[in-house]
């Protein structure tokens, strides 16, 4: 398979390299043109489809908030009429000696749209009062009810029945209504005595169908009721659930949080959206199949892929005529470079076309100009740069130094003072071999501080210790680098000019430090000093250099170099007084290893 693809990858490649320009231009912007449409209609689509679905799901939630609502009120209405019968009736009569009729009946009365019956039992189960049905069915057994038992069990709360037929009264017009039923633990007096009762408050079930069966869910969807443990109390298919050709899973919608879910159900897919009933646990379940937001996405599809044809017949006719125009002068461009390629040494440029072209033409024109011109001066700068860093490398190794350090070794051998011979020969190599260091410009502080430490020890041989040395690096400075050989030239000018006229006790000390982002290296001797006005010349650029007798890089050399490194916020400070000795501190910024990369300079020589 990747065989068949990578041939078919590369025929097409082919293919498009033999193209014409004015092809190429077309087919790139009709494709690239293509795409973008694509890509916006599916955009299109999908926003759509979102938009909509988000849509059917906030239209969902605002019709079961107001079916809620009316439920509420529906259910606050029956809880009212509960709480008058037992605090306006009930609490106000004693059994033995008044009747609870009048006030019940006047209830009844009042709410009989919404009722079927209200009815009082005492603690056993026995009829005190109902209406507007009063006697009770010889089946009838009350106390073993499940709204009887609910009431006597919990007797703070309020208890709603899943609907049922009531048929405890016996009623002349045989009518069994559908119920459901609100019960409720009351306190019967009877001869200045409590005793337990239950109030039973039976509402219409067809006041509750109407409250449901009026909301009209978007796209073919239909809302029913359930109890907390997921019973049906309303379905709009109520009938052929409980016939058993229908299903719903109103099981599994009961243990559903309040708000929207995707579900699937008997191989459809659904939105369902729950709100739980106040008071009474009950759950609106309102479902909305997705088929219709399905077909609504066709239906834009079909739109927007015959749109997409339209637009691609009408982008490739314009590409064609567009490239057709500027296809010629690029062409002649092209012909041009070519010849260019081919290492032709004079190349007629034309200038034609479009503006865009010419300019274009121009471009190329000025270009092959400059390309020539510059790679003349880059091969001559490199020349001359190449002669620079190998004349400042060897400018590094004074001569003088070298002959001089050597004729110390064989006079040291001579002598029979091979340890000090053999001291100031191993010195010496690890001094040449840091002073190369491959190239690099930017060394570690430890490698310049061993630098200075060998150096030191040549010339404290050579100068038979008439004085010494001390260098320190403190804490902080680990790990920190520095430009190469910027001490070793200041240890010079603090031993020819500061310890020449010494005859022992010369120190010189070297100390680094880090203060903030910036690394500190003092330079300190105790020779003859210098008057500030005379310390403060020494780096001054308009100074006549004068060259030493040492290595040959002088202190404003080291000056300049770290300026030009790191900028003039860096460089030399020299603070000295006649006959109390002289402080260079030299100021370069903290670099680790990584700050360091960019300074670094690798080059084989």
């Amino acid at each position: 398979m990747g065989r068949v693809l990578k041939g078919l990858a590369g025929r097409v490649a082919r293919r498009y390299r033999s193209m014409s320009i004015q092809m190429v231009i077309s087919l790139s912007f009709t494709v690239v043109a293509v795409v973008g449409m694509v890509f916006m209609g599916l955009s299109l689509v999908l926003r759509f489809s979102d938009s909509s679905q988000r849509l059917m799901v906030e239209n969902s939630q605002r019709i079961l908030s107001q079916v809620n609502m009316n439920m509420d009120s529906y259910l606050r209405r029956m809880m009212r009429v509960s709480d008058a019968m037992y605090y306006r009736v009930i609490k106000n009569a004693d059994l033995a000696e008044d009747s609870l009729m009048p006030g019940m009946e006047l209830l009844w009365e009042e709410n009989r749209d919404a009722l079927v019956s209200i009815a009082v039992f005492d603690g056993t189960g026995q009829l005190i009062s109902a209406a507007p049905l009063s006697q009770l069915k010889p089946s009838a057994q009350p106390g073993s009810g499940q709204w009887f038992r609910d009431a006597m069990n919990k007797m703070e709360n309020l208890h709603f029945s899943t609907p049922h037929i009531q048929n405890m009264f016996q009623d002349p017009d045989f009518g069994y209504p559908w119920v459901v039923s609100l019960s409720r633990y009351v306190q019967l007096t009877r001869d200045g005595k409590t005793e337990s009762g239950v109030l039973l408050v039976d509402m219409n079930f067809a006041g509750i169908a109407r409250v449901c069966s009026s909301a009209e869910l978007p796209n073919d969807g239909y809302l029913y009721l359930i109890d907390s443990d997921g019973e049906l109390i309303y379905h709009p298919r109520q009938q052929l659930i409980y016939a058993g050709l229908l299903e719903e899973n109103n099981l599994a919608a009961a243990g559903y949080p309040d708000g929207s879910r995707p579900e699937e159900f008997a191989g459809q897919n659904r939105y369902v959206t729950v709100k739980t009933v106040g008071y009474t646990g009950w759950k609106l379940v309102g479902v909305v199949p997705q088929e219709s937001l399905r077909e609504a996405g066709r239906e834009m599809a079909a739109f927007g892929l015959a749109l997409l044809l339209f637009s691609v017949l009408l982008l490739t006719f314009l590409n064609f005529r567009i490239s057709a125009y500027i296809s010629d002068p690029i062409r002649r461009l092209e012909q041009s470079v070519k010849a260019l390629e081919a290492g032709a040494e004079s190349v007629e440029i034309r200038e034609d076309g479009c503006y865009e072209v010419r300019r274009l033409g121009h471009s190329i024109s000025s270009m092959v100009s400059t390309m020539r011109h510059l790679m003349e001066d880059i091969i001559q700068q490199e020349g001359q740069k190449r002669r620079n860093e190998l004349e400042v490398l060897q400018s590094q190794i004074n001569p003088h130094f070298l002959y001089n350090t050597l004729d110390s070794v064989i006079w040291m051998t001579e002598a029979g003072r091979y340890e000090e011979s053999i001291q100031m020969v191993t010195s010496l190599a690890r001094l040449f071999r840091i002073s190369l260091s491959r190239g690099r410009s930017v060394i570690p502080l430890t490698d310049e501080l061993e630098h200075a430490r060998h150096y030191m020890n040549i010339q404290q041989i050579r100068y038979k210790n008439q004085f010494t040395s001390q260098i320190t690096a403190l804490p902080g400075t680990e790990g920190l680098y520095t430009l190469k050989l910027i001490v070793q030239p200041i240890l010079e000018n603090a031993i020819y000019h500061g310890m020449s006229s010494l005859q022992e006790d010369g120190v010189i000390s070297v100390t680094a430090r880090r203060e903030g982002d910036d690394l500190l290296i003092q330079i300190a001797d105790n020779g003859m000093g210098m008057r500030p006005e005379v310390a403060a010349s020494l780096l001054d650029e308009d100074r006549p250099d004068i060259r030493t007798t040492g290595s040959g890089i002088g202190v404003r050399n080291v000056h300049q170099r770290i300026r030009l490194t790191f900028g003039p916020q860096y460089g030399l400070s020299i603070s000295s007084e006649p006959d109390e000795g002289t402080v260079v501190t030299i100021r370069v910024p903290a670099l680790d290893e990584q700050a360091a990369r960019p300074y670094q300079r690798e080059e084989s020589l």
